[in-house]
């Protein structure tokens, strides 16, 4: 329930504001669980993940400020022209491309053995997943208006749907392959990362967002992003490492 929940409030957060916020902002469930975690299941939170915490809502709260105050896209007709644009359509051949080497050649022999390739392959549907959620949002909008276009919305509705469900069920595959060979703690610090990335280089070209950030905002939301990811690093990667403040208060016994 809570996790259909929680991608329902994904879905109206995409149609509501831009790309570039929401995405990042999701790994602030990442501190959240933590956190709750350490007090309702009583599992071990070290100095490293509080500081990881703390650096992920510090970050957040530096996306927040710096983020673009305005939709690019707001209607179905704008969207089918972003969709149709040569610098779009160019970046999604490019992607496939690049899908069908590492899925058909790179990941049978390497795969296990590196965990870029698995995370690759997600990442890289990512690129497909949100920007669709974040289209049928927009052309869901027409479909239950009497107009001409309510038809042309719905056709394009269903084939965001398409696209939408098949990258999903694709990375559900590759997940679980990754996490058959990887630990899951280094796989979903750095699948993070790059996911979200690729996910705003794709929204970029797509909606570009961008377009009305200027230099200091675009340094500001850099810097958040960079603060976030490391934060999602300290908690999920070094969760383990038995540290804690009580340490540094022990004397550093040397010997000759």
């Amino acid at each position: 329930l809570t996790v259909a929940l929680g991608q329902i409030g994904n879905f109206l957060a995409y149609t509501a504001v831009p790309t570039v916020l929401v995405t990042p902002l999701g790994a602030l469930g990442v501190p959240f669980g933590s956190i709750l975690a350490s007090y309702l299941l009583k599992e071990k939170l070290n100095i490293l993940g509080k500081l990881g915490c703390l650096l992920s809502c510090a970050g957040s709260v530096v996306l927040i400020i710096h983020s673009p105050k305005s939709e690019s896209v707001t209607t179905q007709a704008e969207l089918e022209e972003k969709l149709t644009n040569p610098v779009f359509v160019g970046y999604l051949c490019i992607v496939l491309l690049m899908l069908l080497l590492l899925i058909f050649w790179i990941a049978p022999a390497h795969g296990p053995t590196n965990i870029m390739v698995y995370i690759s392959i997600c990442s890289l549907l990512g690129s497909f997943t949100v920007p669709s959620t974040k289209g049928i949002g927009l052309a869901a909008q027409d479909i239950f208006h009497n107009n001409p276009t309510s038809q042309r919305a719905l056709y394009l509705c269903l084939v965001l749907l398409a696209v939408l469900g098949c990258s999903i069920i694709i990375q559900f595959r590759y997940i679980n392959k990754a996490l058959e060979c990887f630990d899951s703690s280094v796989f979903g610090a750095i699948y993070y990362v790059v996911f979200t990335t690729l996910v705003l280089l794709a929204s970029a070209i797509l909606f570009r967002e961008w377009s009305n950030v200027g230099v200091v905002d675009f340094l500001g939301m850099a810097c958040g992003f960079t603060t976030v990811s490391i934060g999602i690093v300290l908690i999920q990667v070094f969760k383990e490492f038995n540290f804690n403040i009580g340490d540094l208060n022990k004397p550093n016994m040397k010997t000759d």
